[in-house]
């Protein structure tokens, strides 16, 4: 290959190069950095039950808030309205109340809905009752029918992700 030969390879090569080495560069660019360095904040809502059974009812990092499922239980960790899906319902989205009051929040802030049951048609007949919790727009989510709770008198099992606004 004589130097002229060369000589062009190289300045094809350099212009097909620099592009390529431009357009890397610039997707870093685009790419934004999120950085949580807020501590996370714990909330039991029931703390001798959750210690007994190894869990938190709520954490909240930043703007987003997880709060685990709530079932319709006393505070001693008891079932109650066994047999009553409709008043399981009812006691879980309470006890969900307590939590979103608790970091200033409301039913409005849920983005994330996941609902949990042993009776899915019993549900349906009574998940119109969603319409008193969710007045201006209903979170994302999913209804899943499930063999078995944690305690075989739990029929439903409601758990939330939440965002807030600064």
């Amino acid at each position: 290959m004589n130097t002229k030969d060369m000589i062009k390879h190289k300045l094809t090569f350099l212009l097909l190069l620099l592009p390529m080495t431009l357009i890397i560069q610039s997707c870093g660019h685009n790419k934004k950095a999120v950085v949580e360095d807020d501590e996370p904040e714990y909330f039991l809502l029931r703390p001798e039950v959750e210690k007994a059974y190894g869990y938190s009812h709520a954490v909240k990092i930043g703007n987003s808030i997880k709060v685990s499922g709530a079932v319709s239980m006393d505070d001693q960790g008891n079932p109650t309205a066994v047999g009553d899906l409709k008043q399981q319902m009812i006691n879980c989205y309470a006890d969900l109340e307590k939590i979103l009051s608790h970091y200033g929040a409301s039913f409005d802030d849920v983005v994330v809905e996941n609902v949990f049951t042993t009776n899915m048609p019993l549900f349906l007949e009574h998940a119109g009752y969603r319409t008193e919790i969710y007045k201006n727009h209903f979170p994302t989510g999913s209804w899943l029918g499930v063999k078995e709770l944690a305690i075989p008198e739990f029929m439903v099992e409601i758990e939330l992700e939440v965002h807030v606004s600064d």
